[in-house]
């Protein structure tokens, strides 16, 4: 079971979302899909789906939170691996651009012989990689922080915060940036990637002018295995108490993540109608989730 999930907020097209990222991506289906009844933005649609062998979620959820490219999604196409590599990406990218815009146009540049920055229709952005096959061999979509504004300098910091709290986690990479290429300055960093529970993310730098910065868009679930997981993520990560709702909570950085027990989604899709009414009103007045009293809920305890 994939630990870390990414999880994707919609106005209303979650579903639609999915359906269509699950016919660009190769070897990707939609997994679950239900109905969270009254909750603050009335009934939310959950859709889970595998992209290329890559777990994610959506929620339609009303329009509170804007997607932006603060995280975006790297997606490595690898010759060493599939030889039809450069043809796919080109497919992928002419399927994400239509309705969307090019962040970076799909070129050759110095890092790679194919790569290209889209954000999508949906505002999901992508960045699509042709890898160089000499290198580390990395799964084909990978998160991707960029650390921009206010939080400008903080990619190697939080690399190293998120690898020392989340457990089977190891830094990979860290480049900064060589001279003369400012605004962005040699104490930044260019490219850096880690590990955290076994699974690849990447983060950089960037002092170009951006209007956007990390919010609850996209945020990350951690699948706890009992209470005194919950307990463990929810200290180490929780920085502003203001944001603490649902189980979700915000980093230092700013960066949103939900500390949820690994049988949610079961509590809230796999029973009864009313079990699940019942689990949805117990976890809302909460902060951090309370795993004992999510379980009698569910079983009418």
């Amino acid at each position: 079971m994939q630990k870390i999930i990414p999880h994707l907020w919609f106005d209303k097209e979650a579903k639609e979302a999915a359906e269509f990222y699950t016919s660009v991506f190769p070897d990707s289906k939609i997994t679950n899909n239900f109905i969270i009844h009254n909750t603050p933005s009335n009934d939310a649609e959950v859709v889970s789906f595998n992209l290329w062998g890559y777990s994610m979620q959506a929620i339609s959820a009303g329009p509170m939170f804007k997607l932006n490219p603060s995280i975006s999604f790297m997606v490595n196409f690898d010759p060493s691996r599939d030889p039809e590599a450069k043809a796919k990406i080109d497919e992928v990218w002419s399927k994400l651009i239509e309705g969307g815009k090019a962040l970076m146009p799909i070129d050759k540049y110095s890092f790679s012989e194919r790569y290209g920055w889209v954000e999508d229709k949906y505002g999901v952005s992508w960045q699509l990689i042709l890898t160089d096959p000499g290198g580390e061999e990395r799964p084909a979509i990978i998160p991707s922080l960029l650390f921009v504004g206010d939080m400008l300098g903080k990619a190697e910091e939080a690399a190293r915060f998120y690898t020392s709290v989340v457990k089977n986690s190891q830094l990979g990479d860290i480049v900064h940036y060589p001279a003369g290429m400012e605004p962005d300055t040699e104490d930044t960093v260019m490219f850096a990637d880690f590990q955290l529970e076994n699974q690849w993310f990447t983060a950089m730098d960037s002092a170009l002018m951006h209007d956007f910065t990390f919010n609850e868009a996209i945020s990350f679930i951690i699948n706890c295995e009992d209470q005194a997981e919950v307990d463990y993520y929810w200290e180490k990560l929780s920085a502003d108490p203001a944001n603490e709702q649902c189980g979700w909570l915000k980093d230092k950085f700013g960066v949103s993540w939900q500390i949820a027990p690994k049988e949610m989604d079961e509590w809230l899709c796999k029973g009864t109608p009313e079990q699940a009414a019942r689990v949805v009103e117990a976890f809302m007045p909460m902060k951090k989730l309370d795993v004992a009293k999510l379980k009698e809920a569910f079983e009418g305890k």
